[in-house]
């Protein structure tokens, strides 16, 4: 009998000229890069001829109203709306998956649907939605609030959105256009359905004007690892994009994680978990730590602090020595597991507020592996197979070079092990991850 060894899933995760904070200040990097379409088609194109199942993008609403110096000094203010990005790059790649981040706080569902049922169909099945919730007050701002929703509170409301979502997704059975010119039907009408949704957050009476996606629902990805989030993620998500630091944490989410999908009747298969991780690859051991020691020599001191910061909800570490331990303090309303995960970090590893901006500015908290092609095809095979992870969203530090450099050394490395694809099997996302194109609730 022939079996089919189980193979990672692999995301590209996009983001300017490189994921570390100081990639833009890089010699080998052109930080004009981070303001051009033709940058970022290329690093699609990198991904695709590397069979990466997809390419993602973040996103933020707006920018801190801090200092415009300390602004000055990153180029995280960068950042294009990642929709219409994505629907410009769709036509210049045929498989890759296209995933976006969109916030159920500040866009109605109804706008959400329709887009991303458009991307879907211009990219032919290659949509995916990365559901966050938004945690910051400057994003609230924005909006006309005084402070962002309460976090359980967003994530009820990201619940009853997802269901809205998909009643929008599901207004139009399969296969419903006739194209008769004879009969002057260009739809069969029984196969149009409007969607009555009265919830507690949501009203909306409402079909698309499209059809039913391709994909049926675009991949829906999430990023929270909190508990609320990870309820959320259970109940609704293909993706789980996360961060941790060591392999028992990693395994010990792995698989809280999985055991919730049973209350939802879901197989575990029908849930990929991937941990973000930061490549740094070089032809040495001692060559990759060097290229790691060059890029943090570069983090200016006020960029590492502010980002700290901001993660662990904008505390002020004023107060504090920078070569301070890193003081106690109290889970904000912002990104509560990335809080956690850091001041975790922090106790394990005695870390002084310098240290940790280190190891924060690197990757954002995300896991960083350094060393050659085969010990970094090591350290992901090792997670992949002792039940921690399912593939990983690869932040390549620099931009494009990081991306080529995993492309050209590290997959090849991987193909050999058969732990990754070696050509695409299937032309949409969903085929790709091996997830099911899910049915209409009226088929």
């Amino acid at each position: 009998m022939v079996t089919t060894k189980k193979q990672m899933k692999l995301g590209a995760f996009l983001q300017g000229v490189g994921h570390h904070v100081a990639a833009w200040r890089h010699p080998d990097v052109n930080p004009a890069d981070a303001t051009r379409l033709s940058h970022l088609k290329n690093l699609a194109h990198i991904a695709e001829r590397g069979k990466f199942d997809a390419i993602f993008f973040a996103d933020v609403l707006g920018l801190p109203e801090i200092d415009n110096r300390l602004l000055a000094k990153g180029a995280i203010a960068y950042f294009w709306e990642p929709l219409t990005t994505l629907a410009a790059i769709a036509g210049s790649t045929e498989k890759i998956g296209l995933i976006s981040t969109v916030s159920t706080s500040y866009l109605h569902p109804f706008h959400l649907a329709r887009l991303f049922a458009s991307l879907d169909h211009i990219s032919e099945g290659r949509a995916g939605w990365n559901l966050v919730t938004s945690g910051t007050d400057f994003e609230a701002n924005a909006f006309g609030l005084n402070n962002q929703i309460p976090h359980t509170e967003r994530y009820l409301r990201a619940r009853e959105y997802v269901d809205v979502v998909k009643g929008l997704w599901d207004s139009w059975e399969d296969q419903p256009y006739l194209f008769d010119q004879t009969s002057g039907n260009f739809f069969d009408p029984q196969k149009l359905h409007f969607l009555h949704h009265q919830g507690e957050y949501f009203s909306v009476h409402a079909a698309l004007q499209s059809a039913r996606p391709v994909q049926g629902y675009p991949v829906i990805v999430q990023a929270g690892s909190s508990s609320d989030g990870q309820a959320l993620a259970a109940a609704t998500a293909e993706i789980v994009f996360t961060a941790q630091q060591s392999l028992q944490d990693a395994q010990g989410f792995y698989r809280g994680l999985k055991a919730q999908l049973a209350q939802h009747g879901r197989d575990p298969d029908s849930l990929k978990v991937m941990p973000g991780v930061m490549p740094i690859i070089g032809r040495t051991e001692a060559e990759a730590q060097e290229k790691y020691e060059q890029l943090q020599s570069l983090i200016d001191p006020a960029v590492g602090i502010a980002l700290l910061s901001a993660f662990l909800g904008n505390i002020d570490l004023s107060k504090h020595g920078i070569d301070d331990p890193v003081p106690d303090f109290p889970n904000t309303e912002g990104w509560q597991s990335r809080q956690q995960l850091l001041i975790d970090l922090a106790r394990r590893e005695n870390l002084t507020i310098r240290q940790l901006y280190q190891k924060v500015a690197g990757a954002r908290g995300h896991r960083i592996v350094i060393g050659t092609a085969s010990s970094i095809a090591d350290q992901l095979e090792l997670w992949f197979t002792e039940g921690a992870a399912d593939g990983f969203n690869i932040l390549a530090p620099t931009f494009p070079h990081g991306l080529s450099e995993f492309v050209d050394q590290v997959i090849p490395e991987l193909q050999r092990r058969g732990l990754f694809r070696t050509e695409y099997t299937g032309n949409t996302l969903r085929e790709h991850l091996e997830l099911p194109r899910p049915r209409s609730q009226y088929q």
